[in-house]
């Protein structure tokens, strides 16, 4: 290219070249973006389907329901997507025949030949889902303040969540967040309080586990003190905060621990909206908080965590659990309710989305019993993936492809962008990839099929959106997401 010195010293480019190189850079940028890629699943019978690409055209949509993306306008990063490792589901796994074991973990975790999970839950000891024996914890000795007898060895059994967690990244990687139901019953100050000349010892229990996993090999990212404090251990918000300001953020930071914090996992959207400003109004406490966590069981309130967000923009929210109480549903159809709650917190400003109970049996199971820790029997829920064990068959539901949809195509490191329009039954919503793609998740709830328009830098693209279905669509933007 000519180069012609100026009059003041500098350097400046022909002005017919420079108007070359900018229609060179404009007609590269529509090029890369007139292929769009199409993916649909669907209750026609369509299950994460490559549909011939769709074009781009330079022309204004003539579509009365049209979305336009405004790549310009950028909101909260994306963190992950997935579900919970609980002993229930390794059981179920253990039942099949080898390569049908190896053929759920690809259908989950492999990002070319299945779901991809990025973002997945652990928990410490017991839960209602933690089948393989009794209630247990890792300290079972009254008064081990110290953790002398500390174990985490049934984690490490064919059962147990080390395996479950082992096995798994063999096929992806993810990001791991731990939780805990119950500290030891000889913590307690009456069930289910914890009583507080045992926060200390509580916070090496936390320490310990930490050191544990890593020794054997799982590093995990975040740990949530509680799980749906109040509702299993009644300990109160005011509470936790002295917990996590004064003992376990001072003893973590202490022993130079690389995994950050989430303070609990609150149980409902409005409950986290109502309490965690007790912990981030607290200037010592928040210098240890690094996410924000909750459970969608309200299945309603998403504009109470926006309103969060936009008061604590620092800190990513993540919707950590929610799950039907009930058998199996196996209708591909329900994946829609699942599907709008993904919707509902993502543009709420969630960064993950992790539901819980991943793979299950016939019947809702096996969960665990324990009375005195408010686990009942019969506790039949819904899981991501059915395996009957009877029969020895495989059932991916609706919540998984719905699911798949996002954790496939929107990687860790997505940035949601701005997207606005509208049309009866159809959601739309869109993110910039670290590689430079744009990738729209188009939803619709109509029973009848919707015809929508794209419409992305002026150019517009046709999608025919089948009943009952979510139809992912991508394409090269020419503009990667910064990290």
């Amino acid at each position: 290219m000519a180069i012609l010195k100026s009059s003041r010293g500098g350097c400046y480019i022909r002005p017919v070249l420079l108007l070359a190189g900018c229609l060179f850079l404009f007609l590269g940028l529509r090029s890369s973006a007139q292929e769009v890629q199409v993916v649909v699943s669907s209750d026609g019978g369509d299950r994460l389907a490559s549909k011939p690409p769709a074009r781009f055209v330079a022309q204004a949509s003539s579509q009365k329901e049209k979305f336009e993306i405004r790549d310009g306008v950028r909101y909260q990063k994306i963190d992950g997507f997935g579900a919970s490792f609980l002993e229930a589901g390794l059981i179920c796994i253990n039942d099949l025949a080898p390569e049908q074991q190896e053929q759920v973990f690809r259908a989950l975790f492999d990002l070319q030949n299945g779901a991809g999970f990025s973002a997945m839950k652990t928990v410490l000891a017991s839960t209602d889902f933690m089948s393989a024996g009794p209630f247990y914890s890792y300290a079972p000795t009254p008064g081990d303040v110290e953790m002398k007898d500390f174990s985490i060895a049934r984690d490490l059994g064919p059962n147990g969540q080390i395996t479950y967690i082992k096995r798994a990244r063999r096929y992806g990687n993810f990001v791991l967040q731990a939780t805990m139901d119950f500290p030891p019953d000889w913590m307690w100050l009456a069930y289910p309080d914890v009583d507080p000349q045992y926060y200390d010892a509580l916070s090496r229990y936390y320490l310990r586990y930490l050191q544990e996993y890593e020794r054997n090999g799982i590093f995990i990212d975040y740990l949530s003190l509680f799980n749906e404090p109040i509702i299993y251990t009644r300990i109160p918000y005011t509470e936790l905060n002295v917990l996590l300001r004064d003992h376990v953020g001072p003893l973590l930071e202490k022993e130079k621990v690389r995994t950050r914090i989430m303070p609990s996992e609150a149980p409902t959207r409005e409950n986290a909206a109502r309490n965690y400003p007790i912990l981030l109004d607290d200037p010592v406490t928040r210098k240890y908080i690094a996410v924000l966590p909750y459970h969608g069981y309200d299945l309603k309130n998403a504009e109470r965590i926006a309103a969060l967000h936009e008061k604590y923009p620092q800190y990513p929210l993540w919707m950590t659990e929610l799950c039907h109480v009930s058998l199996p549903v196996y209708a591909f159809a329900d994946g829609d309710f699942w599907g709008n709650q993904i919707f509902d917190d993502l543009e709420a400003s969630a960064s993950a989305w992790i539901y819980w109970n991943m793979v299950l049996d016939e019947n809702g199971g096996p969960w665990a019993v324990s009375l005195a820790h408010g686990n009942p029997d019969n506790n039949h829920q819904h899981p991501v993936l059915v395996v009957d064990r009877q029969n020895k068959k495989i059932t991916y539901t609706g919540l998984y492809y719905y699911l798949a949809h996002f954790s496939k195509f929107v990687r860790p490191g997505a940035v949601r962008i701005q997207t606005v329009g509208q049309a009866p039954g159809v959601r739309v919503i869109s993110f910039a990839t670290p590689d430079g793609r744009i990738v729209t998740q188009a939803m619709n709830s109509n029973k009848t099929a919707a015809e929508i328009d794209l419409v992305f830098h002026a150019m517009t693209v046709h999608l025919s959106l089948p009943a009952i279905s979510i139809t992912t669509a991508s394409w090269q933007s020419g503009a990667a997401v910064s990290q």
